[in-house]
């Protein structure tokens, strides 16, 4: 009988040990990847487009359009050079195939994301920023991070290379180690205050508020993006003018043993 207590109280102090293991992995997340799930990219090389179909710089027909209004608002800001004008939707709402809603929209990720490289909805194919629950994010897949700061209510139109704003985002030079990508990924995860301004790979959405965007894909693309929120539609999604200001040459990651 005794034996038995104590080959009891063993396995029941083990038990405890496990599950007391198992909750403080629940507890503490990786630092290196985002916590929310996205969807899994496509099988394929990241440098394939043949299965890439870009779109027009502003839709004009089908659910991602902005609307007529928001065309003519911006008819003049779209007549320059590397402009366009998006619909961005909620994360999660309309992406049938990977949360199984009753809304769906036939593009992967739902509409939720948007490349300026690669002028794409599509998620998988060198997404630059997501709208997640009235938050923009950046960086979603491996290594892949980025910044965001908000400008406030300024014209989009004024922002250029030149502007004392735009100087560390467009002179920030990403690392090629792979350690070092993923230090830079927590830092900007956490959040920089540079010259009294906020660099994060998160921030909430403000209507009216101008953002610069930097982007960095590693082996696809670097950019450097400034956009405004311009409104909020009924649907929870979100109508972006946004300008291109650069292209860098496209990042390489250095693997280390």
């Amino acid at each position: 009988m005794r034996d038995f207590i104590n080959a009891s109280l063993v396995i029941l102090a083990v038990a405890l040990l496990v599950a007391s293991a198992s909750a403080q992995q629940a507890s503490n997340p990786p630092l290196d990847f985002p916590t929310h799930t996205t969807p899994e990219p496509p099988e394929r090389a990241r440098d394939d487009r043949r299965s890439l179909q870009q779109e027009d710089r502003v839709l004009k027909k089908g659910p991602l359009a902005p609307t007529e209004n928001d065309r003519n608002l911006f008819s003049n800001f779209l007549r320059g050079r590397n402009t366009g004008l998006i619909r961005l939707m909620p994360r999660g709402v309309y992406d049938s195939a990977t949360y199984h809603t009753k809304k769906g929209l036939n593009i992967r990720g739902g509409g939720a994301y948007y490349s300026f490289a690669n002028l794409t909805h599509a998620y998988g194919y060198g997404n630059d920023i997501e709208l997640d629950h009235n938050i923009l994010s950046v960086g979603f897949a491996g290594g892949d991070y980025g910044m965001l700061t908000n400008l406030g209510d300024r014209p989009l139109e004024d922002i250029t290379l030149n502007d004392l704003s735009t100087r560390f985002i467009a002179q920030y030079a990403p690392p090629k180690p792979e350690p070092a990508v993923r230090s830079e990924f927590r830092r900007f995860q956490a959040g920089v205050t540079i010259d009294g301004a906020l660099y994060r790979s998160r921030l909430p959405v403000q209507i009216g508020a101008t953002y610069l965007l930097r982007s960095v894909v590693y082996r696809e693309s670097d950019v450097l993006v400034a956009f405004r929120v311009v409104r909020k539609d009924s649907d929870g999604s979100v109508i972006i003018a946004w300008r291109l200001l650069k292209k860098y040459p496209r990042p390489e990651l250095a693997q280390t043993d």
